[in-house]
């Protein structure tokens, strides 16, 4: 049976950009609720973004260690939380509902054991490290690094676009992939085509894989 590889596009700030993805196909669209971010949007903002997903696609928040009263003024507008700071598996699992891990593949990290510690999660999402940056860096890492006995589903960021997209899945398999920069004309300013192109990528993916 042939493989399906799920997608989020992430940032998302526009209702335009939300009608464009939800078109080209995507399963699931992030809104950045953290406030150091170029694409934050704010809980109005959220709330109108929100409302124009339909059944079958995801709305994810992206927090950064965010004040638990915060997460759960959004937590209404939202089907999944993403914890993308340094939040403990306890933090996590406190949340108003279900949720997945950023890591950060800084060198050292062992990700079987942090797999073992945030064992609630529905998913860990893995992206590029860059010191004092929690995500959004438009940098791949080494994807050998991810081992395919990982006990969690994968969701790989990082640096990802059309160009290596079809790539990245045979590289690692991933469940889904996670994409922002790679398919924008500005920050948080999202482009149909890119968008587009992403999708067909991973199709041609999928079809090797």
């Amino acid at each position: 049976m042939r493989r399906r590889t799920r997608v989020k596009f992430c940032g998302l700030t526009r209702p335009a950009d939300v009608d464009a993805a939800v078109a080209a196909g995507v399963d699931a669209l992030g809104f950045v609720l953290w406030p150091g971010s170029r694409r934050v949007v704010d809980e109005a903002r959220l709330a109108e973004l929100a409302a124009r997903v339909p059944a079958f696609v995801t709305r994810v928040g992206l927090f950064v260690d965010a004040e638990p009263a915060w997460v759960a003024r959004c937590a209404p507008h939202l089907d999944l939380l993403q914890y993308h700071g340094n939040e403990s598996p306890a933090t996590c699992a406190a949340g108003p509902g279900p949720w997945i891990k950023a890591l950060r593949m800084r060198d050292g990290l062992d990700l079987a054991a942090a797999a073992d510690a945030y064992r609630g999660a529905q998913a860990l999402l893995l992206d590029a490290y860059r010191p004092g940056v929690p995500g959004g860096t438009g940098e791949t890492f080494d994807w050998s690094r991810i081992p395919a006995s990982l006990k969690k589903p994968v969701i790989l960021a990082g640096g990802l676009s059309a160009a290596n997209a079809a790539a990245a899945i045979t590289a690692v398999a991933p469940f889904a992939l996670d994409v922002s920069g790679g398919i924008e004309a500005a920050p948080g300013i999202k482009d149909a085509s890119r968008m587009a192109a992403f999708m067909a990528a991973v199709n041609d993916g999928d079809s090797r894989a």
